[in-house]
């Protein structure tokens, strides 16, 4: 007579979850994620205080806008640690989404004082200050955007691409503001930092609508 033959049922359940839809499980968060940022937040906080002082020494309606983009960047890494904290029920799904929703408080932002500038024909002096600190972002964003998108494709995680796409759009907004602090240090012309803070909407409108439809993650 045969024995029994014992099935390990955990094994079991452990093999089927790994054959049908692991694609789509996020991997366990590493310390890449706190590491990404922690660097956010303490680059942020540099980058703020600074184009916001800039801004009001120059008068900038487009360096303003800049530091505006820097709080909410501050804002959103925020948003991707406090999911990782056990006391703070925040959803990939909610995180994304606040981040989608810090995108259209910036357009706002950027919005109102660009046209406020342009009403009252406010006219920006030149800030080496501000030339400086859009500079460093450009090199910086973009190497914090890239690392952010691969570690949110790593773990699934829609928070941090939602996340990378602010980095992203961070940098793009740099490179804007650049060239209208550039052309008015340049040329004189008042007007055209105004401009170089209006061009920027469509983009963080576009960026707003992807995070808040959850777009930046395939599995989410």
């Amino acid at each position: 007579m045969s024995e029994p033959i014992q099935i390990d049922t955990r094994r079991v359940t452990s093999d089927k979850a790994m054959s049908s839809g692991a694609r789509c499980v996020p991997v366990r968060q590493s310390t890449m994620v706190f590491w990404l940022q922690g660097i956010t937040l303490a680059w942020m906080l540099v980058e703020c205080g600074v184009s916001l002082y800039a801004a009001a020494a120059a008068h900038s309606p487009a360096l303003a806008a800049f530091g505006s983009d820097s709080l909410v960047e501050l804002l959103s890494a925020s948003v991707v640690l406090l999911q990782f904290l056990p006391w703070v029920r925040l959803s990939e799904r909610n995180a994304a989404r606040w981040a989608g929703v810090l995108l259209f408080v910036l357009a706002g932002v950027v919005g109102v004082l660009a046209v406020g500038a342009l009403v009252l024909g406010i006219r920006p002096e030149t800030s080496r200050m501000g030339m400086g600190i859009t500079l460093a972002a450009l090199v910086v964003m973009p190497v914090l955007a890239t690392l952010k998108r691969s570690e949110a494709r790593r773990s699934g995680n829609a928070a941090m691409a939602a996340d990378a796409v602010q980095s992203a759009t961070c940098a793009y907004l740099a490179a804007i503001v650049l060239v209208g602090l550039s052309i008015n240090a340049w040329f004189h012309i008042g007007w055209f930092d105004s401009v170089a803070a209006l061009v920027a909407i469509p983009l963080l409108l576009k960026e707003g609508r992807a995070a808040w439809r959850g777009q930046v993650c395939g599995c989410c």
